[in-house]
């Protein structure tokens, strides 16, 4: 299976670090893809930092990373924000890192008669935000989400709760249901796809879990790999409607693989 791909889809928090440990043979992983003439791209659902800032995040850590190898799901919100709600007024709920990457993509963004409200993975909530979110979206604003993730995998068996969790809250008080826009959406692997012209049956998504990295692989056509570094368990994959393709206890073991 791992003969036919061309590019690798590379999930980030739990699959590449947790926090700001990188997992063994992580960086060796990344090295032996280009060693094998094949092309990588860090796709990840956390929206807390802007595409840039992943790219100084990731090198500080110690893996090759230059412009145009992160794509994110606040990158792709951005592009489907201007392409469906072009000039109207979002309300964020989310960081400011992913305040400044939607603003410099030209998104508008209100504090006063939101059109539209957006949540990502948002480390910087507080209860004056979400009560605001609650108000937009209790009068017919729109609720857009980066990513479905519940959790943010950290070191230690510990979790974060990620902007699926936000999302539930945002529900439950206002009875509007999101449009989530990261994985699994395939739109990310389609537009990933079109840009650097790799078909999808040549892509593989890596990633630790099964309901947004390896459901995006199976959505979009593409090779679903899945991790046990991260969230996923052997105990959760046995019993998932979702089921990977392929199994690594970590990327380095992948990388024996290449």
């Amino acid at each position: 299976m791992l003969e036919n791909i061309e590019l690798f889809l590379l999930d980030m928090d739990g699959t590449l670090y947790l926090g700001d440990e990188v997992i063994d043979g992580a960086i060796d992983f990344v090295h032996r893809i280009a060693a094998t003439h094949r092309r990588y791209m860090y796709l990840t659902n956390n929206s807390s930092r802007a595409g840039s800032d992943y790219i100084d995040r990731l090198r500080g850590l110690g893996f090759p990373c230059g412009e145009g190898d992160v794509f994110t799901s606040g990158m792709a919100t951005a592009m489907y924000l201007n392409e469906r709600h072009a000039g109207e007024g979002v309300f964020l709920v989310g960081t400011r890192a992913f305040a400044r990457e939607l603003s410099e993509a030209g998104v508008r963004l209100t504090d006063e008669d939101a059109d539209v409200v957006v949540a990502g993975f948002d480390t910087e909530l507080d209860y004056r935000k979400a009560a605001r979110a609650v108000h937009f979206l209790r009068r017919g604003a729109k609720f857009i989400a980066a990513n479905p993730d519940w959790v943010c995998p950290m070191p230690g068996g510990e979790a974060l709760p990620d902007c699926g969790s936000i999302c539930a809250m945002l529900s439950a008080a206002s009875g509007a249901e999101p449009v989530y826009i990261g994985k699994p959406n395939r739109n990310m692997v389609d537009i990933i796809s079109k840009m650097t012209g790799v078909p999808n049956s040549a892509i593989a998504c890596v990633g630790d879990r099964l309901y947004t990295d390896i459901a995006v692989a199976k959505n979009a056509g593409a090779l679903g790999i899945c991790v046990l570094s991260g969230e996923s368990t052997e105990r959760d994959i046995a019993s998932s409607p979702v089921q990977p393709d392929l199994v690594f206890p970590s990327v380095k073991e992948i990388a024996e693989g290449l």
